[in-house]
């Protein structure tokens, strides 16, 4: 069978070898991204199975590869894969679950506390030796930490906020009762706006989910809370969070996700100081890498033993 790995995995070459050494098919390897459609399909037309991370795959490029039957995706999100195409052709679409569950819960922390205690701008302070004057923070211990969305990472987000002394509240559209006995309580949508100190968003990028936190939903925010995003860029109003911080309707903004990535320089958020900007790196270290590009290829394997796993369509 022949695999056609389209892009990077992020691991070191004999990190990759071993995992392919390790199975008894045929590779291809480019170590280069490609947009361009005309690339990607030289490079795939062969394919039984494609291993892609977040480089978005076009219905023309699936639809153009005959023995293309299964695509293994290095990202938790599969919304940049033609996910209708996939379903038509019957091409099995799995993705690498919860390999960044602690990267990313740790990362949202991470931006809670920069935000809070005004991190970057302290940094920046001291290297021109500068003062702390106006730069008084604030606390994250007895806040109200609304976590929206718990899947793995909302859940991993929560257990960390208790761990700083948070009261945590959640809304999802289902309640989860391991939650429940953790102590977070399940509110609404519009409770959770009302009531979080901080916002931590969680949850994937679906047609109910883009725009969720649209202007309407940061009306209802304090104006001494934070929004945190993790999750996607889509999901939020940019623009409007933008004109909330800047006019002191919000207090400040944690921000790792964007429309386009990455962000250009007239992103309405580049130039907000009170919001801290990461370029979509919550996912990014070497353990989740690395065990990333290793459920991509137990996908493949479960999937070959006829055990597929991780299936998204």
């Amino acid at each position: 069978m022949k695999i056609v790995i389209m892009e990077s995995l992020g691991i070191n070459e004999n990190d990759l070898n071993q995992l392919i050494q390790n199975t008894n098919h045929d590779f291809e390897v480019y170590h280069e991204k490609t947009f361009d459609e005309k690339e990607q399909l030289n490079r795939a037309k062969g394919a039984d199975v494609l291993i892609i991370a977040n480089t978005p795959l076009s219905a023309n490029v699936i639809n153009n590869c005959p023995n293309l039957k299964m695509i293994s995706v290095a990202f938790v999100g599969v919304d940049h894969v033609a996910m209708e195409a996939c379903k038509a052709r019957n091409i099995l679409v799995s993705n690498a679950a919860e390999y960044c569950t602690h990267a990313v819960a740790e990362l949202a922390i991470g931006l809670t506390l920069s935000v809070l205690r005004n991190i970057p701008r302290c940094d920046n302070r001291t290297r021109n030796n500068q003062s702390k004057d106006g730069l008084i923070g604030h606390e994250l211990y007895n806040k109200t930490f609304g976590i929206i969305g718990t899947g793995a990472i909302g859940t991993a987000t929560a257990r960390i906020a208790q761990a700083f002394g948070c009261k945590v509240i959640a809304f999802n559209r289902t309640k989860k009762p391991s939650l429940e006995e953790m102590g977070v309580e399940f509110v609404s949508f519009e409770e959770i706006l009302k009531k979080s100190d901080i916002v931590s968003l969680h949850t994937p990028l679906t047609s109910e989910t883009k725009g969720i936190i649209n202007k309407a939903a940061l009306d209802l925010m304090k104006p001494s809370a934070i929004l945190i995003n993790t999750a996607r860029g889509p999901i939020v109003d940019n623009a409007y969070l933008a004109d909330c911080l800047k006019e002191g309707r919000l207090a400040g903004a944690g921000i790792d996700v964007f429309d386009i990535e990455p962000p250009l320089n007239n992103d309405p958020l580049s130039e907000v100081e009170s919001a801290v900007l990461t370029p979509h790196v919550a996912y990014a270290t070497q353990e989740s890498i690395f065990r990333r590009a290793k459920i991509v290829f137990d996908n493949i394997e479960s999937w070959c033993n006829n055990k597929p796993q991780n299936i998204m369509n």
